[in-house]
C-alpha cells in the first residue's frame, strides 16, 4: 500500500529547519506486516530531541528513513502470529522491541534487549527487515516505529494495547517521554515518599520525571534548567525549588538548600555538563542518574575518589528502565485518576506539512512537546 511520511534523505542538516527542510512529505510504499508486525493507523506522534539528533546529524542513523518514535495509533492488520491484537485495538509505540529471549530480556530488563538494540541501530524491524520503500530503493525503520507517516507497520512487540477512552494526542506521549522520565523516577531511582530529588534539563523527559517525583511522594523536588519559563512551568508542576543552571553558583545554591545535596538526581538533557552538574548536587551516599542522550563523543569528568569516599553512584536510565507491557499501563491509570497530568506537557499540535517548522521550535527550546496529529 501507499503512505505518506516525512522522509529523512540526508544527515545532518543545517538550521534553520523551516529553510533547510530535512522532512520531506512523500508517498512511499509500506509493505504489508510480517507474520509477527502489525499495520498500524497512526493517530499522534511527538517530536522528542532523539528524532532531532538524527536531523542534526548528533546521532547517526541509516538514510533514507522515517524518523518518529513517539506515537499511537489504531491496528488495522496483523501478521498471522499475532493473536492477541485485533483491528481496531489502540496501541502506545515502544521504541525498543524486545525479543524476550536474550539475556537483558531474561532479567526483566527489555530495554536493554540485545536484538531489539541492533534492529534499531540498523533501521529495521526486530525481524531484520524493512518495509519500508520510496521508488525500489528500501527505508530505514526509526527505532522500529517511524511514526511520522499516515500508516506504519512495526513488531507486535514494539506495541502494547490501550483503552479506547484515552485521546491519541495525550497517548502518544507515553511511548517515550513519559515512559523515560517517570521511569527513571519510579524504576532507576526507585524514589521512596520523603526523599530529594532533582531534575536537571526541563524538557519532556525531564519534565515528565518531575511529575514522577511528585508522583512518588518526593519531599523536596529541584528544577534546574537554563530557561526561566520552563523553571517557571515546573513550579507549577509541583517543584519546589528551582535554580538557573547558568548560575556559577547553582550547584553551592542547590547544595545549601538541600543540606549537602539531594538523594537523587536526574540530567534529563542530554548534556556531559548538565549531568556533571547533576553529579556536584548529589548528597553523600546519593544516586545520579542519567536519563538523557547526550553526543557519542561527550566525556564526563569528576572527581573519582568521591565514589569511595562518599560511596557514590552513579546509573544510565534508558527508556526509564522500564518494561513497557507493565509501565505505560500503570502510567495511564495515574494519569486518569489525576496523579500524573502528563497533558500539561503537550504545547502545540500540528498537521505533518508543517513538521519542519515544529522542529525549530523544539530545537530552540519554544516547546515542550508538539504532537503531530493525524
Amino acid at each position: 500500500m501507499k503512505t505518506r511520511a516525512a522522509l529523512l534523505r540526508t544527515s545532518p542538516v543545517g538550521r534553520p529547519y523551516a529553510h533547510t527542510r530535512p522532512l520531506s512529505i512523500e508517498t512511499i510504499e509500506l509493505d504489508p506486516p510480517g507474520p509477527d508486525e502489525l499495520l498500524v493507523k497512526i493517530g499522534a506522534a511527538g517530536l522528542c530531541h532523539s528524532d532531532l539528533s538524527v536531523i542534526n546529524g548528533d546521532r547517526p542513523r541509516p538514510v533514507p528513513m522515517v524518523l518518529g518514535h513517539e506515537a499511537a495509533g489504531t491496528v488495522e492488520a496483523v501478521g498471522s502470529n499475532v493473536h492477541d491484537l485485533a483491528a481496531g485495538d489502540r496501541v502506545v509505540m515502544s521504541f525498543m522491541p524486545s525479543c524476550g529471549h536474550c539475556l537483558p530480556c531474561a532479567e526483566g530488563r527489555p530495554a536493554l534487549c540485545l536484538p531489539g538494540a541492533e534492529a534499531n541501530g540498523k533501521g529495521t524491524l526486530l525481524s531484520g527487515e524493512r518495509r519500508l520503500h520510496c521508488q525500489d530503493v528500501p527505508v530505514n525503520h526509526h527505532l522500529g516505529v517511524s511514526g511520522f507517516a499516515d500508516y506504519s507497520v512495526v513488531s507486535r512487540q514494539s506495541v502494547v494495547k490501550i483503552e479506547a477512552d484515552l485521546p491519541l494526542v495525550e497517548a502518544a506521549l507515553f511511548g517515550c517521554a513519559v515512559l523515560t522520565g517517570v521511569g527513571a523516577i519510579v524504576n532507576t531511582c526507585r524514589v521512596r515518599p520523603g526523599e530529594s530529588v532533582a531534575v536537571v534539563g526541563l524538557g519532556g523527559v525531564g519534565l515528565a520525571a518531575l511529575l514522577g517525583a511528585v508522583a512518588a511522594g518526593a519531599e523536596r523536588i529541584v528544577a534546574v534548567d537554563l530557561a526561566e519559563d520552563k523553571l517557571k512551568l515546573a513550579l507549577s508542576l509541583g517543584a519546589t525549588d528551582t535554580v538557573l543552571a547558568a548560575d556559577s553558583d547553582a550547584a553551592e545554591k542547590i547544595r545549601l538548600a538541600t543540606r549537602g545535596g539531594v538523594d537523587h538526581a536526574v540530567e534529563a538533557a542530554g548534556s556531559a555538563k548538565a549531568f556533571e552538574l547533576a553529579y556536584h548536587i548529589t548528597r553523600r551516599g546519593g544516586l545520579t542518574v542519567s536519563a538523557g542522550l547526550a553526543h557519542p563523543s561527550s566525556q564526563i569528568s569528576i572527581p573519582a575518589v568521591s565514589l569511595v569516599a562518599e560511596e557514590r553512584s552513579m546509573r544510565g536510565s534508558y527508556m526509564g528502565s522500564c518494561v513497557p507491557a507493565r509501565d505505560i499501563p500503570r502510567f495511564i491509570a495515574l494519569y486518569q485518576r489525576g496523579r500524573l497530568p502528563v497533558d500539561r506537557l503537550l504545547s502545540s499540535t500540528g498537521p505533518l506539512e508543517e513538521i519542519n517548522e515544529a522542529f525549530d521550535l523544539l530545537d530552540q527550546g519554544r516547546v515542550i512537546r508538539h504532537v503531530i496529529e493525524f
